[in-house]
Formats: C-alpha cells, sequence, structure tokens
C-alpha cells in the first residue's frame, strides 16, 4: 500500500493506492495519528485501492470518529468491489462513499 497526501487548507486528501489490509492498516493508523488536528476536511481517494479488509474499515471508522466533531470524510473514486465492500458491511450508511 502507498499513501500520497494532498493537502488544501485545511482539507487533506489520502490516496490510497494497493490493498489496505491487515499488513497496511496499521500504517494508515499512524498516517491518521500523526496528522490528527491539523485538518477540518479528510477524504481517502480510493481510485487505486484494490481491496479493503476488516482491519481496513477499522482505521477508516476510527477516522470517522476523529472527524465526526471536526468536518467532514469522504471516500471517493471506489472501484465496484470496494463500494460493494462498504454497502455489505453497512458502513457506507456511516461513512459518505461517492
Amino acid at each position: 500500500m502507498t499513501i500520497t497526501k494532498q493537502q488544501n487548507g485545511t482539507s487533506l486528501t489520502l490516496k490510497i493506492d494497493g490493498r489496505l489490509d491487515s499488513t497496511a492498516a496499521p500504517l494508515l493508523e499512524k498516517e491518521l495519528n500523526s496528522l490528527a488536528g491539523s485538518f477540518s476536511g479528510l477524504t481517502f481517494d480510493f481510485a487505486g485501492l484494490e481491496y479493503i479488509s476488516s482491519a481496513g474499515f477499522r482505521v477508516l471508522i476510527q477516522a470517522y470518529k476523529i472527524m465526526h466533531d471536526k468536518g467532514n470524510l469522504e471516500v471517493v473514486n471506489a472501484n465496484a468491489i470496494v463500494r460493494e465492500s462498504f454497502r455489505l458491511t453497512g458502513i457506507d450508511n456511516i461513512i459518505n462513499v461517492k
């Protein structure tokens, strides 16, 4: 997994490429913890994401909790398989997936 950061004012986009699984999730969690408090909008760009596991969803829920009182959180450019995983888990009812 690779993470590319792009900050625009107080909004941050994290482009995630590869697999967000139990091996990669701690890396994303560490990145989020190091950035917490420095942005009011968070976008995950999943254009290059091939797979997301429950460990990946756990990190996204953590991001949701961080952003809940601070601002906006969304997921963009998810492929059909990843969007279906959001739907099946019900997480798309919590996190805005475009």
